[in-house]
């Protein structure tokens, strides 16, 4: 899933407060300029959704799914839902923080005008931002891949449970793809299907291995395009699905702010960049500006 690629990097020192020069810089910025933002996993990790990169987080022992083998591979299927199961009631229970809550009113002020994620947890929405383009999709929903039906997780959790009780009794730490690194037999796992046609249902997420769809492409692209700032929120730009839409700002002369725990591959491309949690610094930054 399009997270960021698993890491044999080791710990990124914690960063724990925001020089003001450079909060600051960053609000000069913004002001009177039409801002969009891009987000990934580093604005969720401070509600409780781990990473496969970023502060604090060892090396990934397993990979995310690919597409081509969770489709093709019913034992690959098994895998993912046994460990969705556990994974799901703590993804779908994490709240939106800080950082979340004050991006939303920075769009609510006028500021930022659209906020384009690589995050799938909706926790952008559940803090109050309107103008969200979802470039990997939402687990909150699951699509078949035979005839397209979508269905909401949690109704599918129901049923998962229904085919297999007890099993939200196994522990297990979440995992970055709202699943659970859960180790154990998966003979007694069953797999749902589609409720309209018996079909294989997948997360409406881009998995590894998928592009991301062609309309959403465009409709990001036509948001870095309008703006006059592009600011990259808790991203280390490892994917190239985040890294095209710096790239396009650099190349239309639109300038660029990085806030990332750690090197992200736009730094070379910023006109500013600053090492801080999002959770202290964008509240701090709504201060200033909204």
């Amino acid at each position: 899933m399009s997270r960021e690629a698993v890491s044999d990097c080791a710990q990124v020192p914690r960063v724990s407060s925001v020089d003001e020069a450079q909060l600051e810089e960053l609000a000069g910025l913004m002001r009177g300029r039409h801002v969009v933002a891009l987000t990934g996993a580093g604005c969720s990790t401070e509600s409780g959704i781990p990473d496969y990169r970023g502060e604090g987080t060892l090396a990934r022992a397993r990979r995310p799914v690919r597409f081509e083998v969770y489709a093709a591979d019913p034992v690959a299927r098994a895998r993912y839902w046994s460990r969705a199961v556990v994974g799901w009631p703590r993804f779908c229970a994490a709240p939106p923080n800080a950082g979340h809550r004050a991006l939303a009113r920075l769009e609510r002020a006028g500021i930022v005008r659209a906020v384009i994620t690589q995050n799938v947890d909706r926790l952008h929405q559940a803090a109050g931002t309107r103008e969200v383009v979802e470039l990997h999709g939402a687990l909150a929903e699951v699509r078949c891949l035979a005839c397209g039906a979508l269905e909401g997780r949690a109704e599918l959790q129901e049923r998962l449970l229904g085919l297999n009780p007890g099993w939200l009794d196994h522990e297990a730490e979440i995992a970055p793809d709202g699943d659970a690194d859960l180790e154990t037999s998966l003979a007694e796992f069953h797999v749902a299907g589609c409720r309209r046609c018996a079909g294989v249902l997948k997360p409406n997420v881009v998995f590894f291995g998928e592009q991301v769809p062609a309309a959403i492409v465009e409709r990001a692209y036509a948001l870095v395009e309008s703006a006059e700032l592009l600011v990259v929120l808790g991203s280390s730009l490892t994917v190239f699905s985040g890294l095209r839409f710096v790239r396009r700002a650099e190349a239309l002369g639109t300038p660029i702010a990085i806030v990332n725990v750690g090197p992200t591959r736009g730094d070379a491309l910023a006109s500013l960049k600053i090492e801080a949690r999002l959770g202290e610094l964008l509240p701090r930054l709504a201060e200033r500006l909204a």
